[in-house]
Parts: C-alpha cells; sequence; structure tokens
C-alpha cells in the first residue's frame, strides 16, 4: 500500500478536530505509506520533547497506542518514530520510558495480511526487543551508553574498578539486542526497514565505543584487581572479543547496503596473546601452575592499551 490510507486521513482530521497536535503529528509519522516517518512530524515531536508544557507520558502513550495496530507498516514506523525520540529528543522522554515496567509487547506481533507482513514481523519482533533493552539499560545505569562523554577523559575510561564491572554487562546485554536485528543485505527492501536498520547502525557505532573504552580501563586495571574481580573482569573480556565477530557480520551488512565504510569502527582486534596472560594471571591469584610468559607478550602488557579496538566514531 503506497500513500496515506483512507484510515491515515480521517485519523489525521480527528486529531486536528480535537485538537491534540502531538496526537496528529504521531499519525502523520506512523501513517501506512511504505517509507520511513517524514522528517518534518520528526523534527515537530522532538521539539514537544523539549517544551514544559508538554506532556511526556501522552507522548509516550500515543507513540504506543500506534503499536497496537495490525499493520506491520504502522507499528514499524511507531518503533522507528520512538528510537528518534529517545536518539534525539529531551532527555525526559528516556527517563519516562525508562521508568515505566513495561514499554513494548510486541513479541507476539504478526501481519498476516500479506507476505512481507509475515517478513517484516519478525524485525519488529526484535527491534521492539532492543528499544525495550534500551530503555532497561538507561534504567539501570541511569546514562544512555549512546550519548555519554567518550575519551581519555570519559566516563568508561574514568570509572572505578567495582562500577566498570556492572555497567560492562550492561552494555553487552543492550548491544546483544541490537545485534539480533540480524538482517540480511536482501531483507533490507523498503523505507521503513531501512530506516530502522541505519538508526540501530548509529546506536551500535556509539554503542560500541563506550563498550571499548570500558573494555579498556578494565584492562588497564586487570593486573591490580583482587581475584574475584579478575575472574569477572576475564569473563566479561571473553563475551567481548565474541561480540566483536557478531558486530562484524552487522557492519558487513551496512556496507553492502551502502553505508559509507568510513563511518564504521575498524576492528582490529588485539592480540591472542593478551587473553592468554589475562588467564596466566587469574590462574596465578588461584595458585594454579603457569605458562611462561614470552617477552613479546610482557612488553605488550607492560604498554598502555589506548587502542584495543581502533575507532573512527561519528558524532
Amino acid at each position: 500500500m503506497s500513500g496515506q490510507s483512507l484510515t491515515d486521513r480521517i485519523a489525521a482530521a480527528q486529531h486536528s478536530m480535537t485538537g491534540s497536535a502531538i496526537s496528529k503529528a504521531v499519525c502523520k509519522a506512523t501513517t501506512h505509506e511504505v517509507s520511513g516517518p517524514k522528517k518534518k512530524h520528526l523534527d515537530y515531536l522532538i521539539h514537544c520533547t523539549n517544551e514544559l508544557n508538554v506532556s511526556i507520558p501522552h507522548l509516550a502513550d500515543t507513540l504506543l497506542e500506534r503499536t497496537a495496530s495490525n499493520s506491520w507498516i504502522v507499528v514499524f514506523k511507531a518503533l522507528i518514530t520512538t528510537h528518534h525520540l529517545m536518539m534525539y529528543g529531551n532527555e525526559r522522554l528516556m527517563q519516562y520510558l525508562a521508568s515505566r515496567n513495561t514499554l513494548f509487547n510486541l513479541n507476539n506481533f504478526l501481519d498476516k495480511a500479506a507476505l512481507q507482513g509475515y517478513n517484516m514481523s519478525t524485525f519488529i519482533r526484535r527491534y521492539s526487543r532492543y528499544l525495550n533493552e534500551k530503555a532497561m539499560s538507561y534504567r539501570l545505569a541511569a546514562v544512555d551508553f549512546t550519548k555519554m562523554k567518550r575519551g581519555a577523559d570519559g566516563v568508561m575510561r574514568t570509572m572505578n574498578t567495582e562500577k566498570l564491572i556492572k555497567t560492562l554487562p550492561i552494555i553487552q546485554t543492550q548491544l546483544d539486542a541490537l545485534l539480533d536485528f540480524q538482517p540480511n543485505s536482501n531483507e533490507l527492501t523498503n523505507g521503513v526497514i531501512n530506516t530502522a536498520f541505519m538508526l540501530l547502525f548509529k546506536d551500535s557505532i556509539r554503542l560500541f565505543a563506550a563498550y571499548n573504552e570500558g573494555v579498556i580501563n578494565m584492562l588497564e586495571k586487570y593486573f591490580d584487581m583482587k581475584k574475584n574481580q579478575c575472574k569477572e573482569a576475564l569473563e566479561i573480556y571473553k563475551t567481548f572479543l565474541n561480540r566483536m565477530t557478531k558486530l562484524s557480520e552487522f557492519l558487513k551488512v551496512a556496507e553492502r547496503v551502502g553505508i559509507d565504510q568510513g563511518d564504521s569502527p575498524d576492528l582490529t582486534q588485539a592480540p591472542s596473546s593478551l587473553l592468554e596472560a589475562l588467564e596466566q594471571h587469574l590462574a596465578s591469584l588461584e595458585g594454579r601452575k603457569l605458562k611462561d610468559l614470552s617477552i613479546a607478550t610482557s612488553t605488550y602488557l607492560e604498554s598502555k592499551m589506548d587502542s584495543l579496538y581502533i575507532l573512527r566514531v561519528q558524532a
């Protein structure tokens, strides 16, 4: 279906009559047109999040109501609009979404009206889980990992050991949910899913930047940690290495659909000797027998690990 449907036009007219500008904008952002939400409607809703006289619960509830539709197009666009506002709107919207006991309940969503509905419903279920996890991460850490200050004096590089070990698994869980979107380039076939994928791509780069900087900080502290902390840190690092494989696959899809390769991080992995050295250090704390560290590995570990993975992260 292309163009606004009769239902879309009637709904917009009803909101015009009742004077609900927010409801009208949400309705227009989530029409049955097979394209991403229009910029002018997104910009207006972003503006609304910054207005103190606008009810954030009303805005959020209006978006959530649109996900009750049977149309994959309307539901997908409601998720995209919510994601866009999470990224670019006032933080009080994220605070409200994170405070809710439930956000999107779309695990069983299925549009049976057409073959495309079946295919897109899979991605709607995955996308909604990611947005739920993004809100949950904010609830647990009181910060949006995609917006935090980066660099040598950034949040993740200056975090203490105890907080790092609690925070990195939260980032891992959010990244897992994002990478579970798992499209291949042949499935990015319309303007709706392509818009969602671009937002996910931007989140993946920023989320990875926070993740990577946290892991660098953790490794710099590793040899001064207590035994139990070393155990947890080693598992976090092993998980990190596994996630990099999945992230590489995700970024290859982005490259195949035309996203500029210069926008992606260069995942140049640390040498395998690093993992071996971490395992040997933990073994020493546990009183287990060690292998001899090579001179090259020892030299590497003594140097400051400023670039575990090389990053070119866009603002």
